[in-house]
């Protein structure tokens, strides 16, 4: 039988403080220990310490809508902007926020912006999983000792709201974290970009937001490299195994998948690593990879503290879901997998 001691009696263990954005967002540690799963953990010890997500950066072919979309839709807020109008002549970014949540959605402006060779090969799709980290210097130190690909060494880029130390490193397939201690900057997201204003209409009574923080990122990458990318965030990043689900953990007859959950020293980072599983018909990861053309981050979970509610906040703003059968629910297992809900799921 295990005995959890509490954190006073763990040798090393620290509790944890909220970030900047958490704050911001008037969040608390009791709310992210149930939204996310927070733990107390001693980055001391840790070589590579990261603190939370950063942000999701995306590249889009229409920076302008798809902002508009997630302020519409997922009743996000328009904090920050850069672009032609800004001294940014290649392309436009527009940052958005829910709770401690951030997303970046960056479009090429003119015919020569890298951006628009990224959109060419992948379409739509996230291209930096950004991490806040409290030293850019440790943790570039220790990736490169590990074998990790540097694709921007550290350096800092400042405005008048102060510097921000920058670095970035390589994961699967195109896709980049970069490493962001903004420990020393007031702004409202990067040096380059400006404040900026929600720019649409919202119905009375809408929520102030519907999102709390980013739960997780998942990556699918291909078959026989899962594995190899778990083995990567242990040995580069110091993440633990979380969670497994391999075999028929997570499949049907025709369609099967296999992932493993890591996860950074206090859980607020976690990433689902996925690959194909055999079946009669191509996984939905096979499917992924073939669309995106290669390796990428499938999809991010957001952290709501009201499911119901947001769902039907969402439905009421456009969004679209997929049905759900009444079988679904015959299912002995599949209802256990429920647990306690405050609604009869007859």
């Amino acid at each position: 039988m295990l005995h959890i001691l509490p954190v006073s009696e763990q040798p090393g263990l620290m509790r944890q403080t909220l970030t900047p954005q958490e704050q911001s967002a008037d969040l608390t540690l009791e709310q992210l220990k149930q939204l996310v799963g927070l733990v107390d953990y001693d980055e001391s010890n840790d070589p590579f310490p990261v603190t939370a997500m950063d942000a999701v950066v995306f590249v889009v072919g229409n920076a302008t809508q798809a902002a508009q979309f997630y302020q519409l839709a997922l009743g996000m807020d328009l904090v920050a902007y850069a672009g032609p109008e800004t001294g940014v002549r290649d392309h436009k970014a527009f940052v958005l926020k829910s709770g401690s949540a951030r997303f970046v959605f960056k479009g090429g402006v003119s015919p020569d912006s890298p951006l628009f060779d990224h959109h060419r090969r992948h379409g739509d799709g996230v291209v930096d999983l950004a991490l806040e980290v409290p030293d850019v210097d440790k943790c570039i130190a220790h990736a490169r000792k590990m074998g990790a690909t540097i694709l921007d060494e550290p350096h800092d880029v400042s405005d008048d709201n102060g510097i921000v130390r920058l670095a970035a490193i390589a994961t699967y397939g195109e896709t980049r974290h970069s490493l962001v201690d903004r420990s020393k900057y007031s702004g409202p997201y990067l040096p380059g970009f400006q404040a900026a204003q929600t720019w649409v209409s919202r119905p009375a009574g809408h929520p102030k937001r519907l999102f709390q923080a980013v739960d997780h990122c998942v990556g699918n990458v291909e078959l026989g490299r899962m594995d190899e990318w778990v083995a990567f965030y242990n040995r580069v990043l110091g993440f633990v195994n979380m969670a497994e689900f391999i075999g028929g953990d997570i499949a049907t007859d025709y369609s099967a998948l296999m992932s493993k959950v890591v996860s950074n020293g206090n859980h607020r980072v976690k990433f689902p690593l996925n690959e194909p599983a055999v079946a009669k018909r191509k996984s939905q990861i096979d499917e992924y990879l073939e669309f995106y053309g290669g390796a990428g981050c499938q999809h991010i979970a957001l952290a709501t503290g009201d499911l119901l509610r947001t769902v039907d906040q969402l439905r009421a703003n456009g969004v679209q879901f997929l049905t759900t059968p009444n079988s679904y629910y015959d299912d002995p297992k599949l209802r256990e997998r429920i647990g306690k809900v405050r609604v009869p799921i007859e």
